[in-house]
């Protein structure tokens, strides 16, 4: 099969994802899956080679990519049970001031999201919100969609969260870890500010039903005795800031091209799975002590987190390795050659591709995913290629992958029953604020593709 009639197969293929994880809750692993056999012998190749294109596809990106999800994961439970998620809420507090409880919110949210999952992270954080609304005489509402919107910037758009890791690794980016950090953050930062602003003008305006009368059990003070004896600020953020810095380094070197031993010392350390596993060391300073909770357990609750992740991204990987099986690369390559799907423009498809399956079935991780393996076909032919250009094709993922946050999006429960808002105020707050999250992501990423590409 070839052309149209390919094109028409895989859209009904990636059609099958979308309905099956959305209306039918078939987990997207199997729907991936599936939608991988399907296409394969509806396309016309050869039985052994679809089973060929599944098996490669799969393994091929858990070597690649595999051991950082993991390791991200981890971190970020050890973060989330010490206690350091906290601390770094506290020291962020502490640098913004009391009086722009919302700004801190929406800073705090943005350092915590990028190894802790949103979700984890806002209710780690809620109690302190709902302190910091009370003693700053400030609308909860307010307070609810600074921090979730904090927390949702960095969630898609910033490794080592396992959403933005799996899409580098789908599009061969996962050597460009550096570029893409640093691209996540310069996207990142107006994101939050977006959400910021959406908490100012809109939250404020929000009354959650009895928030004047349910403060008894929040008070600042008290929430952080309670917690007990927490980590010191070194140990909280050098899980998180350890790997960055040294995958930074390593990228300077790469891009400088400096030899030497030095370097080579500096290479080693700054690969991926290399600068996450010493994270996890230093994260192991953050430890109570070493028992069987802890070395064990702990470690076992991130294993058992980054499984469905696992999966769901080596699914996508043996979906995107079908679709390289088929003849759709010349096809495209015709597209390519008449620049339909050139030039700046083209970072707004992976845009759209992802925001129609974040909004379909509510998984940004999904739809980072899946979003990814479809065009990783589709970069190779127009001739996307190198770590800037990629990076920002993982901005433009994860910019779609926000839009939007609804009823059909675990997080968005998360959201409102942590704060106390109806549904028709989750949606004007969280939807809404995803919307508008997306849109400045995917504008701001236009902005520098026009200047670095």
């Amino acid at each position: 099969m070839e052309g149209f009639g390919l094109i028409i197969v895989i859209t009904l293929g990636v059609l099958f994802v979308i309905f099956a994880t959305a209306k039918l809750r078939l987990h997207p692993f199997l729907s991936l899956l599936f939608a991988a056999f399907g296409i394969g012998i509806i396309a016309g190749l050869p039985l052994a080679d679809v089973v060929a294109a599944v098996n490669n596809g799969f393994g091929g990106l858990m070597g690649g990519i595999g051991l950082v999800i993991i390791f991200g994961t981890i971190i970020g439970v050890i973060l989330e049970k010490s206690g350091a998620a906290l601390r770094m809420a506290e020291v962020v507090l502490r640098i913004v001031g009391e009086k722009r409880p919302q700004l801190a919110m929406s800073l705090i949210g943005g350092i915590v999201s990028i190894p802790v999952f949103c979700d984890s992270g806002y209710v780690i954080l809620s109690s302190l919100k709902k302190a910091l609304a009370k003693r700053a005489k400030v609308a909860v509402a307010s307070m609810a969609i600074a921090l979730s919107t904090g927390l949702f910037a960095t969630h898609t758009l910033v490794p080592p969260t396992p959403g933005p890791i799996a899409a580098a690794g789908n599009i061969g980016a996962e050597n460009y870890l550096g570029t893409v950090i640093l691209f996540g953050f310069i996207v990142a930062i107006p994101v939050i500010i977006a959400g910021y602003i959406w908490a100012m003008k809109v939250g404020t305006k929000i009354k959650v039903e009895g928030e004047d009368q349910d403060t008894a059990n929040y008070d600042y003070d008290a929430i952080i005795k309670e917690f007990g004896e927490m980590p010191s600020t070194f140990k909280s953020f050098a899980p998180i800031l350890v790997p960055i810095v040294l995958i930074g380094i390593s990228s300077v070197i790469s891009f400088a091209g400096w030899t030497g031993t030095i370097a080579e010392i500096f290479l080693f350390l700054g690969a991926p799975v290399v600068a996450l596993l010493v994270g996890i060391l230093f994260a192991f300073l953050l430890l109570p002590n070493f028992s069987e909770e802890t070395l064990t357990d702990w470690v076992g609750i991130g294993i058992k987190e980054s499984a469905p992740i696992l999966l769901i991204t080596g699914a996508g990987g043996a979906f995107g390795s079908v679709i390289k099986a088929t003849p759709v690369a010349e096809f495209i390559q015709g597209f390519a050659d008449s620049g339909i799907v050139g030039g700046a423009l083209f970072v707004f498809i992976p845009f759209l591709i992802a925001a129609a399956l974040k909004t379909a079935q509510g998984s940004s991780t999904a739809a980072l995913v899946i979003t990814s393996t479809l065009i990783a076909p589709l970069l190779v032919e127009v001739g996307i290629e190198g770590a800037v250009p990629l990076a920002l094709v993982v901005m433009s993922v994860g910019a779609g992958a926000m839009v939007v946050s609804h009823v059909n999006d675990s997080y968005f429960w998360v959201v409102k029953e942590f704060s106390g808002m109806s549904v028709t105020q989750a949606y004007k707050a969280q939807t809404a604020a995803t919307l508008l999250q997306g849109i400045v992501a995917i504008l701001v990423t236009f902005v520098l593709w026009l200047i670095f590409v």
